[in-house]
């Protein structure tokens, strides 16, 4: 039993007439009338009454009449429903963030996201440097804003932003005094470090910056989140090198301030895999561009 055998037996049933629903069908009578009689020796038992007034149906006609429109219903729901995914008009997107970005990024890109993709449904998820890769390869989100790029074979990475370098110190430490500090004023202060994702202390972006300054610090610990690091500066055991994002999320106690002459900064990245085949990358790229000029 197909779904071309129910239509049938459909048109058949509201017509009364086989020969009215071949003309609803556009197709000849006889070729109906063996369809019906194939779906009744499929089904084993007469669905129709035929009489002089026209077709009636049978009570296992009645029963599967309901049944039939049912699953024709259904059918074409699905029909339309797999061409509006298709078409990017409708179905999920699953978006993964760094906690660092939430509160900077998530308030503009959310209502663009609603009024880009408005049948879409949204779903966010929060991710951290040790998680997002996970995350994006196991297809938990079907694309993740991270800071820095996934280094896998399997991941595509589009830059849709940046993130300036901020110093973050307590705010009644003598550097807090200042509106922007000369990276000479680091040597020898005490750091919490934020290694990324694959990288070790040495061969991160922060610790080339220190390098090429000439200056020397004290890494008293490695944390892997921005807000793992602010607490513990807020703690008092030391400032942090953290991208500008983190001063839309700050305890009191903290302040972020500019680094002198630095030019460098977190590449804000839209991380997926490479198979999945989504219509909603692009205008998801296109917003998350907007959402963080």
């Amino acid at each position: 039993m197909d779904l071309k055998s129910l239509r049938y037996f459909v048109a058949v049933a509201e017509a009364r007439s086989v020969g009215k629903a071949a003309l609803r069908l556009h197709m000849a009578q006889p070729p109906l009338s063996v369809q019906i009689r194939n779906l009744e020796a499929q089904v084993g038992t007469p669905l129709f009454l035929r009489e002089s007034t026209g077709m009636r149906l049978t009570d296992a006609g009645s029963a599967l009449f309901a049944r039939a429109r049912e699953a024709l219903a259904l059918a074409h729901e699905g029909f339309e429903a797999a061409r509006a995914v298709g078409s990017g008009r409708r179905g999920r997107l699953t978006v993964g963030y760094m906690f660092s970005l939430g509160y900077a990024i998530l308030p503009k890109l959310v209502p663009l996201l609603h009024r880009t993709l408005p049948d879409v449904e949204l779903q966010f998820v929060e991710m951290s440097a040790a998680t997002c890769e996970a995350q994006v390869l196991q297809h938990k989100v079907t694309v993740g804003l991270c800071m820095p790029a996934i280094q896998r074979a399997e991941v595509a990475n589009t830059i849709v932003g940046a993130q300036p370098l901020r110093l973050a110190v307590p705010s009644r430490s003598p550097l807090a005094r200042l509106a922007s500090i000369p990276m000479q004023r680091l040597q020898g202060q005490k750091m919490i470090a934020l290694p990324s994702l694959r990288e070790d202390v040495d061969t991160s972006m922060v610790a080339a910056l220190f390098r090429r300054h000439q200056v020397t610090v004290q890494v008293v610990e490695r944390v892997e989140t921005v807000h793992a690091a602010l607490a513990l500066v807020l703690a008092g055991e030391g400032c942090a090198v953290v991208p500008a994002c983190a001063a839309a999320g700050l305890p009191s106690g903290v302040v972020v301030r500019k680094l002198t002459g630095v030019s460098e900064g977190f590449d804000v990245v839209a991380c997926r895999r490479h198979d999945v085949d989504s219509p909603f990358i692009e205008p998801f790229i296109t917003a998350a561009r907007q959402a963080l000029r």
